[in-house]
């Protein structure tokens, strides 16, 4: 069984990075076992979502150079 771990990714220009963000979540949904997503309330454009995973390393590291390949996104990760 693969491991379980936790992702972060933070999201600049929500309006504008959001559905890509979304696309690409929604494509990897199957190591995605829970997942929740903040604005700042003092920082209207800016939010962070926070992933638990469950997933082979390759296919969780291809899903971080997708989002990383985005405008305005960051993302980190931490194997449990």
């Amino acid at each position: 069984m693969d491991p379980l771990s936790v992702m972060s990714i933070r999201v600049d220009h929500r309006a504008d990075a959001a559905p890509k963000v979304q696309e690409i979540l929604t494509k990897h949904g199957d190591m995605i076992i829970g997942r929740f997503g903040i604005h700042d309330p003092g920082e209207v454009n800016h939010g962070l979502i926070t992933l638990n995973l469950r997933g082979d390393m390759e296919k969780i590291r291809h899903m971080m150079e997708q989002l990383e390949g985005l405008e305005g996104i960051k993302v980190n990760h931490m194997q449990a």
